[in-house]
């Protein structure tokens, strides 16, 4: 009798782990956002101060232009527009996350030509995100900023996700910016070649 007791019980928490590895895929690949509103806790994402040598004027036009101009090739992987406004869009991103898994969110994006670009959180593995890159112009270059804030449902158990979640978001920030940042002095270094 026994014996017949641990292996229900034994089945019952194979199926409930397998059950709660089932919501995690859906709500780390975005299928299934948990939007409860009870036990909200919001936090500061890293912010990230970068200094790029290029007016803001071209970093704003590297950040937008896959977003209000024809995405490229290269960049389908990691994002999609699905509506385009001339100063907002609704753009999916892609993310690669531990596990072999692919993160997607769901986002507004909004453009404030040439300071400000905001982005807003619809869908994804946490119920708010709301960030902003901000260009100041500083002799000649660029003082990018980024700030960001996440929130959570659930008290402490959202909390620890958060916590998660938001490593891995801070990392695909950084990457995003390193890269905006070697593009538009790229293109800054080209422009200034060509004007000789």
């Amino acid at each position: 009798m026994r014996q017949r007791r641990l292996i229900g019980a034994s089945a019952g928490v194979a199926a409930l782990a397998g059950v709660l590895g089932g919501v995690y895929v859906l709500i780390v690949r975005g299928d299934l956002t948990l939007d409860l509103g009870i036990g909200r806790r919001t936090r500061s994402l890293r912010p990230l101060r970068v200094s790029i040598a290029a007016p803001p004027e071209i970093v704003f036009d590297v950040i937008a232009a896959p977003y209000l101009k024809r995405t490229p090739r290269a960049m389908e992987s990691k994002m999609r527009v699905l509506e385009r406004g001339e100063d907002l869009v609704l753009a999916a991103h892609y993310t690669k996350v531990p596990g072999g898994l692919t993160a997607t969110t769901v986002e507004t994006v909004h453009f404030e030509r040439p300071h400000r670009i905001s982005f807003r959180l619809l869908r994804g593995p946490v119920p708010h995100v709301a960030e902003t890159f901000d260009l100041t112009p500083v002799a000649g270059a660029t003082e990018f900023v980024y700030t960001g804030e996440m929130g959570t449902d659930l008290w402490s158990l959202g909390a620890w996700w958060g916590e998660r979640v938001a490593r891995a978001w801070e990392s695909a920030v950084e990457t995003s910016v390193s890269s905006i940042k070697a593009e538009a002095e790229r293109r800054a270094q080209s422009t200034h070649t060509r004007l000789r």
